[in-house]
């Protein structure tokens, strides 16, 4: 396909996945079907994805042969998906639904794609990616090599025994990918779910809510799994998991982009329409200046979006520009959805609009896939190294 076809395909199928997120989804932002922490039932998302399979839209950044819209291409279409903290959940391009069909797809078996992938694609399954620990007991974070959760070979099977945390959709997944750490190194392991070795301890309560089954808690207790279940052969798991981190991170930084592009526009029609001291909110310096420099964040965390995924579509892993990325982006959208909370006052702290809930969506996302801090100390590690390379 020329680049032209390619691009033209690529903004019609965004075109029709923002209609729906603005006129079907959106609307579904007030339906009370929520869990105890506020996400949305699985019941709900269901119904959005039946709507969005009827509309053509679901999980459109995989196209009806198996392939895969490049990262540009990719970044567009999941944009308009987060234009609404349930439409990645309705279009099936949500975390880390997308992070683990991307990886499946690019180093599963046949059996594999047929068995774990396929379901994921066609929203009729969702997963959970089983790595991080609890920090109480020294396992991993963003330090991946601190994992603790041990897995031993066992005629046919492995087993695998282990605590995990922060398990994004633990609680109602279909389908689990756990990391473990055999005599080889890590490991990486395709589960069906539930099963009675891996048990919720807890879901605790956190400041988002738009993810399904929140971030849980979890032991595994001699865990058994089917030797043909390990994604490629023992100690790769690291390997594996930097395909996945790259497009993974940089796909948060497409749907959050979405978000706050909904929250500008809902807090821009705020402030032209609200009166004080005798004039539009818009026409105060303070209140214009926000809004102005929300523009220039946007557009800016647009172009680093694009200039990342560029990189990924070269094949390298863009493990630095994609830190870069995440950094650069996660606090523009930070600064975006403050200041919409700002500029619509009390209203702005309310659940009368979504701006409140990206707000809190935002917060969390400069934790998810590293923390800001984690990504600046990983460059830096860089800049070192670049410089003693110049120099040797």
């Amino acid at each position: 396909m020329s680049a032209g076809a390619g691009a033209a395909r690529t903004a019609e199928i965004a075109a029709r996945v923002e209609a729906f997120v603005r006129e079907t989804v959106a609307p579904y932002e007030k339906d009370p079907r929520r869990d105890h922490h506020g996400a949305p039932t699985d019941a709900l998302v269901a119904e959005l994805k039946g709507k969005a399979r009827d509309a053509g839209v679901l999980t459109p950044h995989i196209l009806p042969d198996g392939g895969h819209l490049t990262q540009r291409e990719t970044a567009l279409v999941l944009r308009m998906t987060g234009l609404s903290p349930l439409g990645p959940l309705a279009c099936n391009t949500g975390a880390p639904d997308e992070g683990n069909m991307y990886l499946l797809g690019k180093v599963g078996s046949d059996d594999i794609r047929r068995r774990f992938l396929q379901p994921m694609i066609e929203g009729r399954a969702r997963s959970a990616f089983f790595m991080t620990e609890p920090a109480s007991e020294g396992g991993a974070g963003s330090d991946p090599s601190m994992m603790k959760t041990s897995a031993r070979l066992d005629g046919n099977h492995w087993v695998v025994n282990g605590r995990k945390a922060f398990i994004t959709g633990a609680a109602g997944a279909q389908i689990g990918i756990v990391m473990a750490k055999a005599d080889e190194g890590a490991c990486m392991f395709l589960v069906d779910l539930p099963d009675p070795a891996i048990r919720i301890e807890r879901v605790p309560n956190t400041i988002d809510s738009s993810m399904p089954g929140g971030h849980a808690v979890v032991a595994i207790d001699n865990l058994r799994i089917p030797a043909d279940q390990m994604l490629g052969r023992a100690g790769e798991g690291f390997q594996y998991a930097q395909v996945r981190l790259s497009p993974a991170r940089l796909s948060h930084c497409m749907r959050w982009l979405g978000a706050c592009i909904r929250a500008n526009e809902i807090a821009t029609d705020y402030a032209n329409r609200r009166m004080a001291f005798g004039k539009p909110l818009i026409d105060h310096e303070g209140v214009g200046f926000m809004l102005a420099e929300n523009l220039i964040d946007l557009k800016q965390a647009e172009l680093m979006i694009d200039w990342c995924a560029d990189v990924l579509d070269t094949g390298a892993l863009g493990t630095a520009e994609s830190s870069m990325a995440k950094v650069a982006v996660s606090e523009a959208l930070m600064r975006i959805a403050d200041r919409c909370v700002q500029v619509m006052g009390g209203t702005g702290v309310t659940d009368d609009t979504i701006v409140e809930q990206i707000f809190r969506e935002i917060r969390a996302f400069r934790i998810y896939d590293g923390p800001t801090e984690v990504h600046k100390w990983s460059l830096a590690k860089k800049i070192k190294r670049d410089w003693k390379a110049a120099r040797a």
